[in-house]
């Protein structure tokens, strides 16, 4: 028998408090007719973060622990759906109430995990020929405010060789909701997709809630032998609301005012990414804004220990320098027998074209190479590293290798000598 408690010891922003026995740790209230989670145990001192907000709530206002933790539907009905950080349908649609599972679960244990082995194709030549994804992998992509990171989300969402999408949206512009759900829907894209979607109008402990949904329901999913991809967007909105509800909580702040569990609430959800072993697999992308591209910043920072390398989204494009997938070399072994070659060989020049440009700009004398360098940095930017290009990971290998050959002799390229014979493209006489 649920029991009511009908006095409000205090009410502070949007957490109450009151005074009852049996209550655990995140468990679900409902105060008067809006839902709400026990945030703080202390004693028979248990405060709850209202959902809606506690604007509108009195202290003699009902308070009915419902004796169970937030909790999601999970089924093939969620495909194409849009929800609420709480669970509430955004499309019009149906509320869903079957097979409920609780979010917010344990990560699974290390030892029941496998080692990641497959690549997941996205169409990007940035990622698939240089820094390859691969399932079960967490990445973040480190990015400013202004940059075209939800564009890359929507790009990957749609071409992405995985069975489902998990979209998880963080304190998103309207607009920014309304260009996903209407990209995915014109790309077709959103029938194999599920999207928990928070806005900046939304009540704060929602944003804090959206990867837990997201991920609950992915890990469902890759149980029941899916290949999942969960993209979330953004993570500093994610932390920042966290922020808010420990200030809320009067608890002593950390660095830059961030709670001092910042590293496990972040790798409480990362660490869902996983490989099962004769059945699915959660792969996890999530964009990390960097106020004033402060890499140094507690949310990049913490996220850099946890994660297995990183995208930085720059300019528009992603880096080759600095991003860095740390599991790439378990599958560049398996796609093609030049790729781990052609890849370093033509970064190496990458990196020379850099220091020719500088010279360039410094009003340095060039010579021929020089020259071939800054035609080969432009090709390079042009045809590989514009978010726009969407091609095959074979057709970006050999488009890889005509580059060189319209800038480059054979041997200037560093390649062996071995992988030139077999891969240089045969000039026809016109």
């Amino acid at each position: 028998m649920q029991k009511v408690y009908t006095k409000i010891e205090s009410i502070i922003g949007n957490v109450i408090t009151v005074r009852a026995e049996g209550v655990r740790y995140q468990d679900l209230a409902m105060v008067g007719n809006s839902y709400a989670n026990v945030i703080k145990l202390d004693g028979d001192l248990v405060s709850l973060q209202v959902y809606a907000g506690a604007q509108g709530v009195s202290t003699d206002d009902p308070v009915r622990f419902l004796g169970e933790p937030m909790r999601v539907s999970y089924s093939e009905n969620l495909l194409g759906r849009v929800f609420s950080g709480s669970g509430r349908p955004m499309d019009g649609g149906p509320v869903l109430d079957e097979n409920m599972i609780e979010i917010g679960g344990p990560s699974v244990n290390p030892a029941r995990r496998i080692v990641p082995r497959n690549m997941i194709r996205t169409g990007i030549p940035m990622i698939d020929v240089f820094n390859t994804l691969v399932e079960s992998q967490k990445l973040p992509i480190f990015s400013v405010s202004g940059e075209p990171y939800n564009q890359l989300l929507a790009r990957i969402a749609m071409q992405a060789e995985v069975d489902l999408i998990v979209l998880g949206g963080m304190g998103l512009k309207y607009d920014d909701y309304l260009f996903f759900r209407d990209t995915l829907e014109q790309s077709g894209a959103m029938g194999r997709t599920i999207m928990f979607i928070h806005t900046a109008s939304d009540p704060t402990v929602e944003c804090t809630l959206v990867p837990d949904m997201a991920l609950a329901v992915a890990e469902r999913f890759a149980l029941d032998g899916r290949k999942v991809l969960v993209l979330l967007t953004d993570m500093t909105n994610f932390a920042d609301a966290q922020k808010e509800l420990a200030i809320t909580m009067d608890q002593v702040p950390s660095n830059r005012g961030y709670p001092g569990d910042l590293y496990s609430q972040l790798a409480s959800r990362y660490e869902k990414a996983v490989d099962f072993e004769g059945a699915g697999s959660l792969t996890i992308l999530g964009v990390t804004t960097m106020p004033g591209d402060d890499v140094t910043h507690p949310v990049p920072d913490n996220t850099g220990y946890i994660t297995e390398g990183q995208y930085y989204l720059k300019n528009g494009r992603i880096e080759p320098f600095g991003s860095l997938s740390r599991l790439k070399q378990n599958v560049n072994k398996d796609t093609r027998d030049d790729h781990r070659q052609l890849m370093d060989g033509m970064i190496k020049l990458y990196a020379a074209y850099k220091d020719s440009l500088e010279k360039k700009s410094m009003g340095f004398n060039m010579n021929d190479w020089d020259n071939k360098l800054l035609k080969y940095g432009a090709l390079f930017e042009t045809k590989l590293m514009d978010l726009s290009v969407n091609i095959p990971l074979e057709d970006a290998l050999d488009l890889g290798w005509e580059i060189l050959a319209e800038c480059f002799e054979p041997n200037e390229t560093g390649l062996k000598t071995s992988l030139i014979e077999e891969r240089w493209p045969r000039r026809t006489e016109g």
